[in-house]
């Protein structure tokens, strides 16, 4: 039968295929794969709709189901933020010489090299640290890999990670650390990380100690320079997961301590997306045992004998793309247009534009939070933390359930938040609440004012 979406799916085509190719039949190429995993049945979709007429009207009815943040007011973070993305972004990464040719070799495409270095070297900046690494697929594959590097630099087999911290990430990194053990170290009554419990923990098989800088709900871990001293007294990495848009506003991981940066380039000019469209950054110091140790691209500016400068990858054999099988882990290389668009969100902001965001985010927040820790049954348990951009509100003195709370706030075109009573049930009844440099505090006063009608 012909398929309309399947190539060669025409019977006289299928058999001149065959004919050129010496088969009898399709079973006869597919006869190899074993009986007991072949499925017996046709395939439980749809009809395919036949006309392209048919098959627009269908998606759309599909996509005018959705709603947006364009439509609704936003408050929901939680990993993936609706930060502003200037124009000038969308306009650079969907110039064809990088929209089409996001990866590959300088003969190929002049100019990409030297924004990928203009992406590490203002990242760099950013981070305070010397090398910066071609974009992971997201911020989980960079925070994997990283606690990967440490493995590799010190033979060792343990990871010690907050448990407060993002569990879609805590899973991407269990999954993705084969042979790795990942043991969660508490927190106190503030959310700060427990040093009683992490001395307690730490073995000489402690490969990493990592931390989210903010943690995942919402509040900044102040007690960085003394994990870190910990970590390296007992031979192990210090790892920081860090988001970039606070990196103006607050010290650098690097600068109390940490061996590996890393993190989400998503707040750096890339839209939000729904399991795509991210990008991980990973960082450190200058020296072999980290350098050789990095899977994926580093990027390097050289002059030649006539004093031109020109842009290339640097020590290639490390890496998959080079070596295959060899090479110390995979990459991908699908992520080099998001390092695009990170370095035309970084050069038009400069250093200024990223301290002026940061502080408006944290005025933001604690507008938010004063505003609505002030309605009846509500409260900030962690008050006592500075937070950035999220933050916890717990509704148990309500009587209702955030699944409830958040359910009438979409009647009202509103996001509420993210539900942690799930994933953090000791928390009991919390909502993340997230504010970004898009949210006036109009967009504040009106959530509170919905919050105060429900409740």
């Amino acid at each position: 039968m012909q398929h309309p979406y399947i190539p060669n799916s025409n019977e006289a085509v299928r058999r001149e295929m065959l004919e050129f190719i010496g088969a009898p039949s399709v079973e006869a190429i597919y006869s190899f794969i074993p009986d007991e995993v072949r499925m017996k049945k046709p395939l439980d979709i749809p009809e395919a709709l036949p006309s392209e007429v048919a098959l627009k009207k269908y998606m759309n009815g599909i996509l005018n189901r959705s709603t947006t943040c364009e439509e609704n007011l936003n408050f929901l973070g939680a990993g993936c933020y609706d930060h502003y993305v200037p124009a000038i972004c969308d306009e650079i990464n969907g110039r064809s010489e990088f929209l089409t040719a996001y990866s590959g070799d300088t003969y190929a495409d002049h100019g990409k090299c030297q924004t990928f270095f203009e992406f590490s070297s203002m990242l760099g900046e950013l981070l305070d640290l010397d090398v910066v690494s071609f974009p992971t697929y997201d911020g989980g594959q960079a925070a994997s890999t990283a606690l990967m590097m440490a493995r590799r630099i010190n033979g060792r087999s343990q990871a010690l990670v907050p448990a407060n911290m993002n569990p879609s990430l805590l899973s991407q990194m269990r999954c993705y650390c084969e042979g790795m053990e990942l043991i969660e170290v508490a927190y106190q009554k503030n959310g700060q990380l427990c040093l009683e419990d992490l001395k307690s923990k730490l073995s000489a098989d402690t490969a990493a100690v990592f931390i989210q800088n903010p943690c995942f709900l919402g509040f900044f871990e102040e007690q960085g320079e003394e994990i870190g001293r910990l970590a390296h007294e007992a031979g192990a990495e210090f790892v920081v997961y860090a988001d970039p848009s606070t990196l103006a506003v607050v010290a650098p991981p690097a600068d109390y301590g940490a061996d590996i940066t890393c993190g989400d380039i998503q707040p750096l000019g890339i839209h939000m997306s729904y399991g795509a469209g991210l990008g991980g950054y990973l960082a450190t110091r200058q020296e072999e045992k980290y350098v050789m140790n990095y899977p994926h691209h580093l990027h390097q500016i050289f002059q030649n004998s006539k004093g031109q400068f020109g842009y290339a990858r640097a020590l290639p054999e490390r890496t998959s793309y080079y070596v295959r099988d060899k090479g110390i882990e995979y990459l991908g290389t699908c992520v080099g247009l998001w390092a695009v668009t990170a370095a035309a969100y970084l050069a038009v902001m400069g250093p200024e534009g990223m301290r002026e965001l940061g502080e408006n985010i944290v005025c933001k927040s604690d507008y938010a939070q004063k505003k609505l820790a002030g309605l009846k049954g509500v409260r900030l348990p962690f008050a006592e933390s500075r937070s950035f951009m999220e933050f916890v509100l717990n509704f148990d003195g309500t009587g209702k359930t955030v699944a409830e709370i958040n359910a009438a706030l979409l009647k009202k075109h509103i996001f509420g938040g993210y539900d942690l009573s799930k994933a953090f049930p000791q928390l009991g009844q919390s909502l993340l609440v997230c504010v970004t440099e898009k949210t006036e505090f109009a967009d504040i006063d009106t959530l509170a004012a919905a919050l105060e009608e429900i409740l």
